[in-house]
């Protein structure tokens, strides 16, 4: 599959981070490579959200406070937002979710110049996040920021593990994958996507973990040598 018409870079749609978007992509992918808008594009999936031009939002009223009123997405022609309405497609409660709290905090506190640290935290993981199961054994290590343990001693426990990227700028780094590239990791137990563990109160101290994605057995062919994880400027070591 491509990513669309001319102008659109090249997506290799078989890597491990993109296998659960791989099915509600191909329609959408197909009316991009036809001509249509992302905007459109995204709409033709039949959902009950709605995909629509960024034009559509009004000016001075803030993106997700809009979307929580309309039920409409706006939609710029851009491989961010692309990413955006598939992650939409393919966990809809998630971002129903981030969405409902976004708005909440608009709706009481407004919009200021800075986000607080609950939208901040909400921000993150929308752009960047990663939805992990492991081993109790993984997490301890990764909390440790043992990365020998983590990827090397450990590494036979990496196929119980489930790492899901959903953060929707995260996918876009990795259409052009980097050594560096680093998800913020919402560890969680559950087999679905619990969204009702995302509260103001849990996310307001952003209860992540950092995870440079492509140490991921199985995600990247250099991992397979020991000493890719020997990069102290990528696998840091926990802070005093």
């Amino acid at each position: 599959m491509a990513a669309g018409g001319e102008g659109w870079p090249a997506i290799d749609w078989r890597v491990a981070w993109l296998a659960p978007y791989v099915e509600v992509a191909a329609p959408v992918l197909q009316r991009l490579a036809q001509g249509d808008s992302v905007a459109a594009a995204l709409d033709s999936a039949g959902r009950e959200l709605r995909f629509v031009p960024q034009a559509e939002l009004p000016d001075g009223e803030a993106y997700e406070a809009f979307i929580r009123r309309t039920g409409r997405v706006p939609t710029r022609d851009n491989l961010h937002d692309l990413f955006n309405g598939l992650v939409w497609l393919r966990f809809p409660l998630l971002k129903r979710r981030l969405n409902e709290l976004h708005a909440a905090h608009i709706a009481a506190e407004g919009i200021a110049a800075q986000r607080g640290p609950v939208r901040d935290a909400l921000t993150l993981f929308d752009e960047n996040g990663a939805w992990w199961q492991a081993p109790g054994e993984l997490m301890q290590a990764l909390q440790r920021r043992d990365w020998h343990a983590l990827f090397v001693t450990q590494r036979a426990l990496w196929s119980q593990a489930r790492l899901t990227v959903v953060g929707h700028a995260l996918l876009e780094k990795l259409v052009q994958p980097r050594k560096a590239i680093t998800a913020h990791l919402w560890v969680s137990p559950d087999e679905v996507v619990n969204v009702n563990g995302i509260t103001a109160a849990s996310w307001s101290a952003k209860p992540f973990l950092p995870l440079p994605v492509l140490g991921v057995p199985g995600w990247w062919p250099a991992n397979e040598n020991p000493g890719f994880y020997d990069d102290a400027d990528v696998f840091r070591p926990a802070r005093g």
